[in-house]
């Protein structure tokens, strides 16, 4: 297994993981499969566009949108009220499964994996693990 570090900025934030997981990945010919699968419930990981960064902005004040911070939440973390991002967290989901062609991500054109975030700023880690 493999491990990505990163710090977020922001309390949600999208960051583009696809080099990351691609250099974590080099020697992996003979896998047919990656699984990127982050170890928060806060936080989740996701496919999408990774050509135009407005898209990315769009995501973030969408899923603020989709799950408000402002309903009445009764979970309480020691940091303070963070139960939209568990909501939002599960909605998104821990994982991803990519697969390989000749050891390399077989993504689509524009694709790219994002991290995502939902309760930082935080020190976060991505596991990646081939399948055979």
């Amino acid at each position: 297994m493999q491990e990505i570090t990163l710090r977020t900025e922001r309390r949600t934030q999208l960051v583009e993981i696809t080099d990351e997981v691609r250099q974590a990945l080099e020697g992996a010919n003979g896998a047919s499969a990656a699984l990127v699968y982050v170890p928060h419930t806060t936080a989740g990981v996701t496919i999408n566009e990774r050509i135009d960064p407005a898209l990315v902005d769009d995501f973030e004040d969408a899923l603020q949108k989709i799950v408000d911070d402002g309903w009445q939440w009764r979970h309480e973390d020691q940091d303070g009220p963070n139960a939209p991002s568990h909501v939002r967290g599960s909605l998104i989901g821990p994982e991803v499964l990519v697969p390989l062609r000749n050891g390399e991500l077989a993504l689509g054109t524009y694709q790219g994996i994002f991290f995502c975030e939902f309760d930082g700023p935080r020190d976060r880690k991505v596991y990646l693990a081939t399948l055979s």
